[in-house]
This record gives C-alpha cells, sequence and structure tokens, in this order.
C-alpha cells in the first residue's frame, strides 16, 4: 500500500515545491531607479528617484531608499518615474479616424464580434503609451445590443489580453434625436424602430432612471449621459441642451444612489450650468462655457475633462467631414481655448481626458502639450493625467501616487517633462499591477491605428 501511494506523495511534493519557487518569484522586490521622479502630488520633481515594488504593489518609494539585496534593480537612467497615466475619456471599443461618411458605411458592414478584435490592438497601443488606467465612455454599434467594452474590461482583468484598467459606461444615455441617438442621420425607420432605453435613449426622468439601472445592471462603472449636442452627429447643433433641468435631476439622482458617478458629454454654456447644478461629476468638452459657468464649477468642485486632442484632430482633418460637421467643429475649437485658459486661471478642477477614437488610439499623450500650450503648467498637466484623473475616477486610494500601499502601475519618461512636455509621448518603460508591460520599443501598431499619426499644435 505504501508503494501504490508513494508516486501521490511524491506528485504533492513537486507540486508544493513549485509553488513555493513562483511564490517567491512573485514576491521578488523590484527596485525601479531613475534620474527623477514625479510621484502624482508634488510641485516638483524628486531627484534620484527610487521605487520598491512587490508583487503588484508599491512598498517603499523615495530618494533614500534602502535597496534589499535580493532584489532585482531596473536602472532606467536619465528617465523620470511617474505614476501610470490615466485617461478620464477614451472610446476603446471604437475608431472614428479617417473619412466620416466611409466610417459610418463601415460600421454598418463590420460584425460586432471583429469590432471587438480591433479593440484588442486599441487597448495595448493605450497600455504601451502609458496609460494604465482609462475611463471609457461610451461603446455602442447600431442596432447592435453588445456591451463590448464589458467585455473588453473583463478579458483584460483575467489576463486573456493586456490593456488598461478600464471603467466602463457602457451605452452612454441620451435624448431622441441627440448626440448618442446612433439612427439620427438616417432615414426614419432605417433601423426597425426607435432606439429605447435598452439602447441608452430615453426621455422623460422615468426613462432615463430606467436607462440607468439596465447600464449598472448590465456592469457600468460610470454612467455618461449627452446633454448638449456634439459634434459628430448629423441631426442637431453642437450647443443645444438636449435634456430638461427635471431629466438631468433623474439622471444625477438614480446614479449617485447606485454609487455611481456621472459624467456628462457637454459643449452648450446652459445645458452645462443646469448640469453642474443637478450635481453631475465631470463635465466632458464644455467648449462654450462661460466663466460664470466656470465659476460654479469651481464652486461645486465640477471636474472639467476638456478633450483637447479631439477638437485638434478633427480640425487637423476638417475636409474628411460632411460641411455640417465642419462647421459645428470650428465652432467648437474656436471657442474651447479660451473657455480652456479661463479654467485654469480661475483654478477649476482639470482632469486629463482625450476622446481617444476620435483619434488614433495609443497617441493620448499629446493632450499633455495641448494643455501646456494652452497655460497649464506642466506640473499641473502631470496631475491632471495621474492625481486628479484618480480622484475624478474616486480610485485615488489605489492609484495615482507613487506612494506605499498603492497600486504598481508605473510609468518611465525620457528627460525631464516640466521643462519638455512632450517627453510624456516617449514612455519607454511601463509597469502594471506590478508586471512590466513595456521595457524598450513598443509593439507595432496596426494600421489602423498608426494611421494619421499627425503633428497637432495647441491653437
Amino acid at each position: 500500500m505504501r508503494i501504490a501511494y508513494r508516486p501521490y506523495y511524491l506528485a504533492v511534493i513537486v507540486i508544493l515545491l513549485f509553488s513555493a519557487v513562483a511564490a517567491g518569484a512573485a514576491d521578488q522586490t523590484v527596485v525601479l531607479k531613475a534620474a527623477r521622479m514625479f510621484d502624482g502630488k508634488s510641485k516638483s520633481l524628486i531627484p534620484n528617484g527610487v521605487v520598491l515594488v512587490q508583487g503588484d504593489k508599491i512598498v517603499d518609494v523615495g530618494s533614500t531608499v534602502t535597496i534589499p539585496s535580493d532584489a532585482k534593480v531596473i536602472d532606467l537612467g536619465d528617465m523620470t518615474l511617474s505614476p501610470g497615466f490615466m485617461d478620464a475619456h477614451t472610446h476603446l471599443t471604437l475608431d472614428f479616424t479617417g473619412n466620416f461618411n466611409e466610417r459610418r458605411l463601415k460600421e454598418l458592414q463590420t460584425n460586432v464580434s471583429e469590432m471587438t478584435l480591433m479593440a484588442i490592438s486599441y487597448a495595448r497601443a493605450t497600455l504601451e503609451a502609458g496609460f494604465t488606467t482609462v475611463r471609457d465612455l461610451g461603446s455602442r454599434f447600431v442596432g447592435s445590443p453588445e456591451f463590448v467594452d464589458v467585455a473588453l474590461r473583463n478579458a483584460i482583468n483575467h489576463g486573456i489580453t493586456p490593456g488598461p484598467h478600464m471603467l466602463v459606461a457602457t451605452k452612454g444615455i441620451g435624448a431622441t434625436g441627440g448626440h448618442f441617438d446612433a439612427t439620427g442621420g438616417y432615414r426614419d425607420k432605417l433601423f426597425g424602430r426607435e432606439p429605447d432605453p435598452s439602447e441608452g435613449i430615453a426621455d422623460g426622468p422615468d426613462e432615463i432612471r430606467k436607462a440607468v439601472r439596465f447600464e449598472v445592471k448590465n456592469g457600468a462603472n460610470v454612467i455618461k449621459a449627452a446633454v448638449s449636442g456634439g459634434v459628430l452627429s448629423l441631426a442637431d447643433e453642437v450647443d443645444t441642451p438636449q435634456f430638461t433641468p427635471a431629466e438631468m435631476a433623474a439622471l444625477v439622482d438614480e446614479s449617485h444612489r447606485l454609487r455611481k458617478k456621472v459624467a456628462v458629454h457637454c459643449h452648450g454654456d446652459q445645458a452645462a450650468r443646469e448640469a453642474i447644478e443637478a450635481g453631475v461629476d465631470s463635465i466632458e468638452h464644455g467648449s462654450f462655457m462661460k466663466t460664470e459657468t466656470l465659476q460654479l464649477m469651481k464652486t461645486k468642485g465640477t471636474y472639467l475633462v476638456p478633450t483637447l486632442m479631439a477638437t485638434e484632430y478633427i480640425l487637423s482633418k476638417i475636409d474628411s467631414y460632411p460641411p455640417a460637421l465642419q462647421a459645428k467643429a470650428r465652432a467648437a475649437g474656436a471657442a474651447r481655448s479660451e473657455m480652456f485658459r479661463n479654467a485654469v486661471k480661475m483654478g477649476v478642477k482639470i482632469a486629463l481626458g482625450t476622446d481617444a477614437g476620435v483619434f488614433p488610439h495609443g497617441d493620448n499623450a499629446k493632450e499633455f502639450a495641448l494643455m501646456v500650450g494652452l497655460g497649464m503648467q506642466p506640473i499641473d498637466a502631470l496631475r491632471s493625467g495621474t492625481s486628479n484623473d484618480a480622484d475624478l475616477l474616486g480610485i485615488g486610494q489605489a492609484v495615482g501616487t507613487l506612494e506605499k500601499g498603492k497600486r504598481a502601475d508605473i510609468v518611465a519618461m525620457p528627460g525631464d517633462p516640466t521643462a519638455d512636455i512632450t517627453a510624456t509621448e516617449h514612455i519607454s518603460f511601463v509597469m502594471k499591477d506590478g508586471k512590466i508591460i513595456r521595457n524598450g520599443p513598443a509593439t507595432p501598431r496596426t494600421a489602423a491605428v498608426r494611421e494619421d499619426d499627425v503633428d497637432l499644435p495647441a491653437d
């Protein structure tokens, strides 16, 4: 009997030994060193930055940290360590680049499963660009009930595919004929029926509450709504209000009851003022906001997510859009620079968000230079893409700064980003959850992601 059981015991011993070795390897301390460090909260860079990582957590950080003798040391030289960048406004499942009309036709011809596979490359490009966390604000496909952003988030969380941590909004909520109504601009009944709350299109407080509940039921981490017109929608004016105050109140009340934050797409001043009064957590875009509305934002503590890259990209490719959209883009572009400068001067809370998907995924970091070009100090721009974003997203206890106990989401960029903010566009080291994603050249992007890689001015 003892001989018969001996292989079993041997197998158990071997498994335990391998487990012990694996656990030891996983717990090995990794030390990151660089010439300087941005910790996500200080007003200046820290010289001789050192970060100790064990497992998926930061265990120590500073300039005079004791380095364990058995630690694996990665000396990055003349680089700046930083918390992983964050983008509070992305669309990782979508690609709005290229000719507008060709893209609309392609969207109707392409299977949603194929679009999901394409999103995998967008997620990888975003992560390798140094963005370890994103808030994905809307994933809708005409006539499809799928929640592709939820599937992508879950696949990343389960280690099936690489990508940033994602907080998703599913389909987003909008009014009939508004910016989120994907049937707008097509002939009536082309898709068989009018979209309803299960597709995020809702009218009146009760329908809006139902839409919020439906999206939370299906995996939304945050609620996104379009409360004014938009640039890339054919059936509305860019700055018109699309929710009544009563609808806005229901949106915020129901979302906050379910402990979800509310982000609203909003270009117009009146819609922004009503949204801020209702208690939304962030205004996305905000192109036409007046100083009085910005002051209300400051008083209420509402975040501005300016998405400068989106307008910049559209203006750089203006001929690829229909004339009606060209007019809206030019109007929004002319207004948003002054709005942003005023917001900076007034001390409105600003979080970095880009509207990635309107421009190629992976170019998110160009937002930093646009913000600095419009009057923001480089160190404040860095904070907007780290600790400010973490605060807005409600995850500041886990990420956003390089501190003991925080998640080991860390990037490194060449030189001093406070002297040249475009260093943020040249990330060469990315760590997420304590695992090295990149230390050197990035994975070559697919043609769809690489297309239209343009130099964008600040104005």
